[in-house]
């Protein structure tokens, strides 16, 4: 009898579970790099991150509904601008108290970096800035007209040579009739 209970004891030790998350930090002692509060462990030892230049401003796009949001999650849409159905896309800075604001709400939009491919826009150059789907916010500094292109076109449409629209139109309908 004593031997039955000591193997029921036994097993019951061996269900025992441990609650709780383990902390394996013992295992990698020495080989995180700290960036702020967080430990990053690298895939190799001479991993180098690239560096980044983070961008000033981000698009910010809502992708799902609102309805049946928090209250919270609203308010913030509503402060970011794009809680009506009829605008859905908002430019916020990237400052720590903007960010922390997007990441709750990560889930209902989409943020996009705005890039300047060629140079942050001026108060001049306000007419003549758009912004691409991409992130992309193009702005064309001067427009100029080439005078070399003005002439050539003027020689163009001038020229007797040259087969107009409804020469062209007329030929292409013979040869479509006439085909011999």
């Amino acid at each position: 009898m004593d031997k039955v209970l000591l193997q029921v004891v036994n097993c019951l030790k061996m269900q025992v579970r441990n609650h709780g998350k383990h902390n394996k930090r013992w295992l990698y002692k020495g080989e995180g790099v700290k960036y702020g509060k967080t430990l990053y462990y690298p895939r190799d030892p001479d991993h180098k991150d690239p560096p980044i230049e983070p961008t000033k401003l981000f698009m910010v796009q809502r992708i799902k509904p609102i309805k049946g949001t928090p209250f919270w999650e609203r308010r913030i849409l509503r402060d970011l601008g794009i809680a009506e159905s009829t605008k859905t896309m908002a430019i916020a800075k990237n400052t720590p108290s903007m960010n922390t604001l997007l990441w709750k709400v990560k889930h209902l939009v989409r943020v996009t970096p705005i890039v300047f491919p060629y140079g942050e826009p001026t108060e001049e150059d306000i007419n003549y800035t758009f912004l691409k789907e991409t992130g992309e916010c193009i702005v064309a500094k001067e427009i100029k007209v080439d005078d070399g292109r003005m002439v050539a076109t003027e020689e163009f449409v001038k020229d007797p040579k040259r087969l107009d629209n409804e020469t062209l139109k007329r030929d292409s309908r013979l040869k479509w009739l006439n085909n011999w």
